[in-house]
């Protein structure tokens, strides 16, 4: 069956996206480090770098490994992922919601509020599952910080979508941003209560209501005033 995903919006970054290309490169390339590592080594990589929230409440974590590689966990874990798809997925969201953030932010700001986004949704999957001992790993808590500034910020964009008819026949619809990225949140919800778990089913979902509900909450301190962005239309692919 076909997933349902996001193509491509409709609006034309005035600027060019230097800041999400680099950290949809960065990504990659840590991933790639990842699966070319020799067996061993890669658990080895991941048990060092990933976020395993009940190491952070361990104070032997802090007196054994040292305060630094204990925590730098909440940064590095951004940049690992646990497959093709899962990194593919989130570098696909990353470039079609980045860049018109990145634009509207301008470039330094757009890091810093991508990196304090993951942050907060880190901690939001911290809280949610003090104890856990399963490892945290992804991009997808900042970039659902990027989705969070988008959907506040371009509200008549339309997103091209392929959706699978009747389970198979792939077709492209345009579909209002706020209504994708308001369903996308929705789901986000249902399953974090569902689920009652920070990870149920292999998928942070807390992380990503957190790292949302931030995007949200930050754009407005983050956005430079008196900075007016006039976005042109992409124009229609066939």
């Amino acid at each position: 069956m076909l997933p349902t995903l996001p193509l491509r919006d409709n609006i034309e970054s005035r600027t060019y996206p230097g800041v999400t290309i680099l950290l949809i490169v960065t990504n990659v390339v840590v991933f790639l480090w990842q699966v070319l590592l020799p067996r061993g080594a890669d658990q080895e990589f991941m048990a060092a770098f990933a976020l395993i929230p009940a190491r952070l409440f361990d104070l032997g974590s802090y007196t054994h490994f040292g305060v630094v590689p204990t925590l730098c966990p909440l940064v590095t874990h951004m940049f690992l992922h646990g497959g093709w798809l899962h990194v593919g997925f989130n570098m696909l969201f990353l470039w079609i919601f980045g860049d018109n953030v990145e634009d509207l932010l301008g470039h330094f700001r757009f890091l810093v509020f991508y990196f304090v986004c993951g942050l907060c949704a880190v901690l939001t999957f911290i809280v949610s599952s003090p104890g856990s001992g399963v490892p945290l790993v992804g991009a997808s808590g900042a970039i659902a910080g990027v989705l969070g500034a988008y959907f506040l910020s371009f509200p008549k964009s339309t997103i091209e979508t392929l959706i699978p008819l009747f389970g198979f026949i792939p077709v492209r619809i345009p579909i209002p941003s706020v209504i994708f990225l308001g369903l996308w949140f929705f789901l986000q919800l249902k399953y974090g209560m569902l689920l009652a778990g920070a990870s149920g089913g292999g998928v942070a979902w807390w992380a990503h209501i957190g790292g949302f509900v931030a995007g949200m909450l930050l754009l407005k301190p983050f956005k430079p005033k008196q900075r007016v962005v006039m976005h042109r239309p992409k124009s229609p692919r066939t």
